[in-house]
């Protein structure tokens, strides 16, 4: 699945088309409040962003997306009518894989996009983690203990890699909201409850997630103890 950010009507309709006729699953918002609502669904393989949107610069979603645990490895292509090169030189610096200037021609966007997902499915395939015998995979989204497959829901997985990227740090209670749920989050009793249903899933594993009294939760630390 691909994340198209642009509020002009024309382009986003013409890039959702020449994608899907390429063979492409895209997903089109217009405003960065529909984009935000679509991550807390599902995550993309990758996100056409454009720089000058209302509500919110695509420079400041970049940097929210690459702070965070849970999308910081998505890949993403800038897309602007910006043509100086401190715009960017921004965007590259903040960890953006591409950058394409409008007007620009629909195979030419194709060809990045395919290159810019090769690139990223060959990092992603070497990074794995290990905690004991908790593995997990996030090219493959194969999470294991003790050589056991577990199935996880969508939330339960994001709630694992947020921990996981800080392992045996502290990871507040609002940081994993807002990481998981988006900035329109609602219930924190919430998180609670998706904590309780994960460290089931992942049965012995499970004792690995500490709850830090007030604060937040851990991920580290040895099961047998």
């Amino acid at each position: 699945m691909i994340y198209l950010l642009e509020d002009d009507d024309n382009i986003r309709k013409l890039v959702c088309y020449a994608l899907s006729k390429e063979g492409f699953e895209v997903q089109g918002h217009s405003s960065p409040k529909e984009f935000w609502q679509g991550l807390n669904t599902e995550l993309p393989e990758l996100v056409l962003l454009d720089i000058m949107l209302p509500e919110e610069d695509g420079l400041s979603i970049l940097n929210k997306l690459k702070g965070n645990a849970a999308t910081a490895h998505i890949p993403v292509i800038m897309l602007t009518a910006k043509g100086s090169e401190f715009d960017k030189v921004t965007g590259l610096d903040m960890g953006a894989d591409d950058y394409v200037a409008k007007p620009f021609g629909t195979m030419e966007l194709i060809s990045r996009i395919r290159a810019v997902l090769r690139r990223s499915q060959k990092t992603q395939d070497d990074r794995t983690y290990t905690i004991g015998g908790l593995h997990v995979n996030p090219a493959k989204h194969i999470i294991t203990v003790s050589g056991e497959a577990v199935s996880l829901s969508y939330k339960e997985y994001l709630l694992l890699m947020v921990l996981l990227e800080a392992e045996g740090n502290v990871v507040e209670r609002d940081r994993l909201l807002t990481s998981v749920w988006g900035e329109y989050y609602t219930e924190s009793r919430t998180l609670d409850v998706h904590i309780r249903k994960l460290r089931v899933k992942l049965g012995d594993a499970g004792k690995l997630i500490q709850t830090i009294k007030g604060i937040g939760y851990k991920l580290g630390g040895d099961w047998n103890e």
